[in-house]
């Protein structure tokens, strides 16, 4: 076998099976609404990387770049309606990405929590493993189909329901910090942090449910910037920056 064979082979791989939240929000790059085309297509490569190092990468992507069920229900919308209109937006987005990381490439499968067959598939976790094992990226999408859950709750859910080795969280900045560093210079960056300091902290990572699933399953969390071209491949690589949540033992990864 050659070192590039080697060098991509799953056996290899520092991880497995990954799954990759990005918010909707991510997608728009500067822009305040929708898609910015080329931030698409970098984060599409990014994850094309990963999956040329022999890794299963399975995503869910939020609708907040579309669609902001929690504003809008301030607004008076009824709070299921308007969930269930986010849940749409990310399908969207979902769609998006499938036909992006196909131009990479790499083929991709759309699987929906609400079943809408004409578009893309329904949920099915045997059908969605043996997608990855046939080396296809699968997409989660409309969240876990139930209104009051965030796309946060759905990426840890399944995470574990695909046997993950990790959930990456690709975020604004480079990891977890006591505050928001863009408004607070004394901000402090954690290289690692325990679940039950995620929780006792407030650090609002990812939502409580969220939290408590992952810790529950001993599933690690990485959270870095998916602003960075290649960040992805770099934390998976264990080079990265990023910020480690895990039980304090090392969880699976």
């Amino acid at each position: 076998m050659s070192e590039t064979a080697a060098a991509s082979s799953p056996a290899k791989a520092p991880y497995r099976r990954v799954l990759l939240k990005l918010s909707g929000e991510a997608l728009m790059g500067e822009g305040a609404f929708g898609f910015d085309v080329a931030t698409v297509e970098r984060i599409c490569a990014d994850i094309a990387q990963v999956h040329a190092m022999g890794v299963q990468v399975n995503l869910v992507v939020g609708g907040g770049n579309i669609f902001r069920g929690a504003e809008i229900a301030a607004s008076g919308v009824e709070r299921a309606n308007a969930d269930y209109i986010g849940m749409l937006a990310t399908v969207m987005n979902a769609l998006t990405l499938q036909s992006v990381i196909e131009r990479q490439g790499v083929p991709a499968r759309v699987q929906s929590a609400i079943p809408m067959a004409p578009i893309c598939e329904p949920y099915r976790r045997d059908l969605a493993i043996r997608h990855l094992e046939q080396g296809r990226v699968v997409i989660f999408a409309a969240g876990t189909g139930n209104p009051f859950f965030t796309t946060d709750t759905a990426a840890a859910l399944r995470a574990v329901e695909m046997g993950c080795d990790a959930v990456l969280k690709g975020t604004q900045v480079d990891g977890v910090y006591s505050a928001d560093p863009k408004h607070d210079a004394g901000a402090r960056r954690y290289d690692t942090l325990t679940f039950s300091e995620v929780l006792a902290q407030d650090l609002r990572v990812m939502d409580t449910a969220a939290i408590a699933l992952a810790r529950d399953n001993r599933l690690p969390i990485l959270v870095f910037s998916i602003h960075q071209p290649g960040a992805f491949a770099a934390v998976i690589g264990g080079s990265g920056r990023f910020t480690l949540i895990d039980d304090g033992g090392g969880c699976r990864g």
